[in-house]
């Protein structure tokens, strides 16, 4: 076949003026080959490395490739254990939050009956709000308890489940006795029953089933009931009703948006059928301030989330109903980035090898801006010698590293002490502003909590506290200022002034509103109110100066600790905050990175042309060059006109070498492109034009 007939062909009736006919490109074989010979295969080459480390784990090496393969496996088991822990604490958070609801719905699922309720069917309905999967945590349990008491089990019904009638209790009675059989139980209750041979959505076999088992609580829980074809869940409640006598079923409902509104749904007689109780599942919001509290202030912390991070985390959170789940999965991807892609985190470790103390991991912590920070702080204050060690001397270098590690992990558990004896100061001064756990955390992570208005308020507030309700602040403090010498003298004393005092009423300082009175003055007709301070007890003032030498000690306390977490030296081994680090990948925006990518290819592409800035360029890919015109046209787009600006671009750089017909195939293939990207479309006003379905920024 010719290649030049080819292209003949193709652009001739372009020339006539119609822009339908395709354009192809045909590129002869390698001559060199001969004909029928096969291509030579290429082997695949794999590193030595590489091939050396275990598939198990499934990190890879850093550090260029140098990391030791010991290396990669402790930091990957060290993110397993990490969290495990973590999520122990989590699964412990909602077993918690779910144990009030699921204790009443069990009470009400093994204390009901049809004969309870005079032959209608036991029936829960439960509202779950924003929180939807606590429904399926609920009914786990449930079954969980029902299996292992042998009473009976949980058959979960989706929407999807019921397409008709037959199909539904199909479904039923297959997941009645898998639940406790198996497939196998279920696959024998077809066949080796006695008698004719029943058909799958027969409820005699599930009758048989509950006889042989001695069940005594069969629960059909309607995970999404709103979704349910009412005509199918009217007919199914009918036929459920006419088998309690030898069927103990138990109705549970799912609700998302209100009882009224799904009863409504129903006809009155159906409704009739059913009673029961009304159980409702709190809101998932304070869950989830109750699991990033107890993973970011736990005591025992080794690693913690960035201000950025906690932002997404609550941005999301707030921004549409997210689940408890949800949002442990995106604090577990934040943990996996950390270990995945930093060598450092292998110090995390409980154990770190003697033979991982020196080379490639003590050069990458040398490199890090937090350690070059703190050389230049030793350069500042005249220890050259110890700075000269700490590149000299590994062993050395990575005992002290080691110790500014614990440290910072240290500090980092102090401020979330703090943060979370703050909020709980706030709750007992009954500030009126209502101030979240998330609000306080992103505050402390970006160091600026110590001058917001949060502790301020709370400051004031403390020297007008009587001695009662400084008593009780006094005994929740942070263990860092408990413990230390000057907070001790301060409550020996306050106990012993406290013994001398012996008054009905709680002593009250000199900052109290009550210890100020109001004169009244009349001058020339006109009242005039002034305020003073009245005169106060011995005891009083003893109680002033208790109450500021507490004020400063816990002014100086907040100051030392309430420091910016970015400042901590090694803070980018147990410290991991990013700039948009979770908004990018679970809101991720690719309408944008295309027009991007189209507008600027060279964000993306390696060029190593001077002229890569240039706005219009051959060095850029024709689709970029073919949208870049498309955003100076109209809404209405001639093809005849764009073609010849595409074409100008090329000829203004490549002149009398330009080739007009592989240009061609170019500007065909951009636009076609583009038609798949939905930027633009056939117009049906005029043949020779096409339509813009799509603007830049919108």
């Amino acid at each position: 076949m010719d290649p030049d007939h080819i292209e003949t062909d193709a652009l001739g009736p372009f020339k006539d003026g119609s822009s339908s006919q395709g354009v192809y490109i045909y590129k002869p074989s390698n001559q060199n080959k001969s004909h029928g010979e096969r291509p030579s295969k290429r082997r695949k080459v794999q590193s030595e490395r590489k091939a050396e480390i275990d598939p198990a784990y499934p990190f890879e090496p850093l550090l260029n490739g140098d990391e030791p393969e010991r290396a990669v496996k402790l930091r990957y088991e060290t993110y397993q254990q990490l969290w495990s822990e973590q999520e122990a604490k989590i699964q412990e958070i909602l077993v918690d939050i779910d144990s009030d609801v699921y204790e009443r719905v069990s009470t009400f699922v093994r204390s009901t009956s049809f004969e309870t309720y005079k032959g209608c069917i036991p029936a829960a309905l439960v509202t779950v709000g924003s929180n939807v999967s606590s429904l399926g945590r609920l009914l786990s349990r449930l079954n969980d308890q029902l299996t292992t008491t042998r009473e009976g089990g949980v058959v979960v019904l989706e929407s999807g489940d019921t397409p008709n009638l037959k199909t539904t209790l199909k479904n039923i009675i297959r997941a009645a006795v898998t639940n406790t059989e198996g497939n196998d139980g279920y696959q024998k209750l077809l066949t080796d029953r006695e008698g004719p041979r029943l058909l799958a959505y027969d409820l005699d076999l599930l009758s048989d089933y509950v006889k042989r088992k001695g069940v005594k609580k069969m629960v059909l829980a309607f995970r999404d009931s709103e979704a349910f074809d009412p005509t199918i869940l009217t007919d199914l409640l009918l036929l459920l009703n006419s088998w309690l006598d030898r069927i103990p079923f138990t109705l549970l409902f799912g609700i998302s948006t209100s009882v009224e509104l799904f009863e409504g749904r129903l006809p009155r007689s159906t409704v009739a059928l059913l009673r029961g109780q009304y159980f409702e599942i709190h809101d998932a919001s304070n869950c989830v301030d109750r699991i990033y509290e107890r993973l970011q202030a736990d005591p025992s912390g080794r690693f913690w989330l960035g201000r950025n991070i906690t932002a997404v985390l609550f941005e999301r959170s707030n921004d549409y109903f997210q689940t408890p789940e949800a949002f442990s999965r995106v604090i577990k991807y934040s943990y996996m980035t950390h270990f995945f892609a930093n060598p450092l985190s292998v110090l995390l470790a409980n154990d770190l090898p003697g033979t991982l103390r020196n080379g490639p991991l003590c050069e990458a912590i040398r490199n890090l801006p937090s350690f070059r920070g703190y050389c230049e702080h030793l350069l500042d204050v005249g220890s050259f010698d110890q700075a000269r060690r700490l590149l000299e001397d590994d062993e050395f270098f990575f005992r002290e590293m080691l110790r500014h590690l614990r440290s910072g992990q240290q500090k980092m558990r102090d401020i979330f002490q703090t943060v979370r004896w703050i909020q709980s100061c706030r709750r007992t001064l009954n500030l009126t502003k209502r101030t979240d756990i998330s609000e306080l955390s992103i505050r402390a992570l970006s160091g600026e909590l110590l001058n917001s208005s949060s502790v301020e308020d709370m400051m004031k507030i403390l020297r007008s506290l009587d001695s009662k309700r400084l008593g009780d602040l006094l005994s929740c403090l942070p263990d860092g200022l408990k413990k230390g010498q000057e907070f001790q003298q301060i409550q020996r004393d306050l106990d012993a002034l406290l013994q001398e005092y012996q008054g009905a009423e709680p002593l009250r300082s000199e900052y109290d509103s009550r210890q100020s009175m109001v004169a009244t003055t009349v001058v020339q007709q006109r009242v005039k109110l002034s305020k003073g301070k009245s005169k106060v007890s011995k005891h009083s003032v003893d109680y002033t100066r208790i109450i500021d030498r507490f004020y400063h000690l816990l002014e100086a306390y907040l100051t030392e600790t309430l420091l910016r977490p970015q400042d901590l030296c090694l803070h980018e081994v147990f410290f991991l905050d990013m700039r948009n680090p979770l908004k990018e990948t679970f809101t991720p925006r690719p309408r944008f990175a295309i027009e991007r990518a189209l507008s600027n290819p060279f964000d993306y592409l390696i060029s190593t042309s001077e002229s890569s800035e240039t706005k219009l360029s051959t060095k850029q890919p024709a689709t970029a060059i073919l949208f870049q015109l498309y955003l100076e046209s109209g809404s209405l787009v001639n093809v005849y006109d764009i073609w010849q600006a595409f074409y100008a671009v090329f000829e203004s750089e490549q002149g009398d070498s330009c080739d007009e017909r592989m240009i061609m195939a170019m500007f065909y293939r951009s636009l076609s492109e583009l038609k798949a990207f939905g930027f633009v479309k056939s117009s049906r006003k005029k043949i020779d034009h096409v339509m813009k379905s799509a603007w830049m920024g919108l």
